[in-house]
């Protein structure tokens, strides 16, 4: 698996078409920025955007062809152009908090008239990220087997990729991260009614944690990934545990898993299933659950009518970060069950600021390890990535325009 991003794809100071697109862009971006608390500052000294002058600030570092990226693709192009240094947040800013606001108008940024033209540009999702048997392992390793250092470098020591669940009581920022998604998986068993004698299947196994956590209750444990890099790491750690009798981790994907379950758990694997299998996962785990079993799944959420809108379409995160990954809607998640399993949803909690507060621990431990990762054998490009993806998640949970939810699931 390559650590670097193909330069040429990234760094190119030249795009074809976008010679009447530029003029456009350029006034759609100002537009943008008129709408927001935010300072924008450019190499002549100019200061656009609608900020105080404590405001966070952002710079564009080359102007041309940041607007010509922009031109050339809306949806990839701002995250591309931070990708290659063509703006970045000023210092002293934290970018996070400058995309928030952004993030809060998300809707308004550009003129409805606008909006309603977003088919002529947007790109369909390649047909090579399909989450079928052999795109959804493509697709998992494409991500989750970049380097267990590398990921090791930001999480907690439970290695937990999902959101934490700080104390609702107290300051965040001031809360252990580790604690902090313990609380989380013991959260997630509970809703699952995980107890001695217990038998779990979780689908999407990480690196372990809950697996341990679940079979330190007394539960036999069955966990299924598609990551060969997670999978070693987490045998190694389920062995240092004492727990190889009572977890059974497979190299395995979720439609393939047969036998009965009184607790099915799954924590932020939905967003990697896809539409077009949304009713196989959760007709799968209809047919998995034991009667009088429960199911616990957290899941990233968005608006449904953000979703419809997008849902077809090829963004940034899809091309960089998570290919063929989609965001489901409560609505969607709702009607799914109701039409192809005997499920019901009988409990929710939301997370959503908590999973801002752990992107931003991520983003800092991220770039505070910076020095190690790279002579992993990833480039200062692939570096720009992974801030501007964490940033860019932690400003849609912050801005509330992403929710994360701990879901219960019975049979009535």
């Amino acid at each position: 698996m390559t650590n670097v991003v193909d330069p040429f794809a990234v760094r190119r100071p030249v795009l074809a078409g976008t010679w009447f697109k530029t003029p456009i862009t350029r006034r759609l971006v100002d537009y943008a920025l008129s709408k927001a608390p935010v300072n924008v500052l450019f190499p002549d000294g100019d200061i656009r955007g609608n900020g105080a002058p404590d405001s966070e600030t952002l710079e564009i570092v080359r102007p041309k062809v940041f607007y010509d990226r922009l031109g050339h693709n809306p949806k990839i192009g701002l995250g591309e152009a931070y990708m290659a240094g063509d703006w970045r947040a000023a210092e002293g800013s934290d970018l996070g908090r400058a995309l928030t606001p952004f993030a809060e108008r998300m809707t308004s940024l550009v003129p409805e008239p606008i909006w309603k033209l977003r088919a002529v540009v947007d790109k369909r999702i390649p047909e090579h990220q399909r989450n079928s048997v052999e795109g959804s392992k493509r697709n998992i390793g494409a991500h989750y087997d970049l380097s267990n250092e590398m990921f090791a470098s930001f999480l907690d020591p439970t290695m937990s990729y999902s959101s934490a669940m700080f104390d609702a009581a107290g300051d965040f920022a001031t809360q252990d991260l580790e604690a902090a998604q313990y609380r989380k998986i013991d959260s997630v068993l509970d809703m699952a009614g995980v107890a001695e004698g217990t038998r779990v299947l979780e689908i999407g196994s990480g690196w372990g944690a809950l697996a341990i956590r679940a079979a330190q209750r007394g539960a036999e444990v069955t966990t299924v990934t598609l990551s060969q890099e997670q999978r070693e790491l987490a045998l190694q750690r389920i062995d240092a545990a004492g727990l190889t009798d009572r977890i059974d981790i497979r190299l395995q994907d979720y439609r393939d898993v047969q036998g009965r379950f009184d607790a099915i758990v799954s924590v932020e694997m939905i967003e990697a299933v896809g539409e077009e299998y949304w009713p196989t996962y959760f007709g799968k785990i209809d047919e998995l659950l034991a009667p009088g079993g429960k199911v616990s799944i957290q899941a990233i959420l968005m608006p449904h009518n953000r979703m419809l809108a997008t849902r077809r379409s090829f963004g940034w995160i899809q091309k960089y970060i998570f290919p063929g990954g989609l965001i489901p809607s409560m609505e969607a998640i709702d009607s799914t069950i109701a039409e192809h399993t005997g499920l019901v949803r009988s409990d929710r909690i939301d997370l959503g600021q908590h999973y801002a507060e752990t992107l931003r621990r991520w983003r800092h431990r991220f770039n505070a390890s910076w020095d190690t990762v790279q002579h992993k054998g990833f480039d200062e490009t692939f570096r720009r990535m992974w801030e501007y993806y964490l940033a860019y998640c932690e400003a849609g949970f912050a801005s509330g325009y992403l929710q994360v939810s701990q879901l219960q699931f019975t049979r009535p």
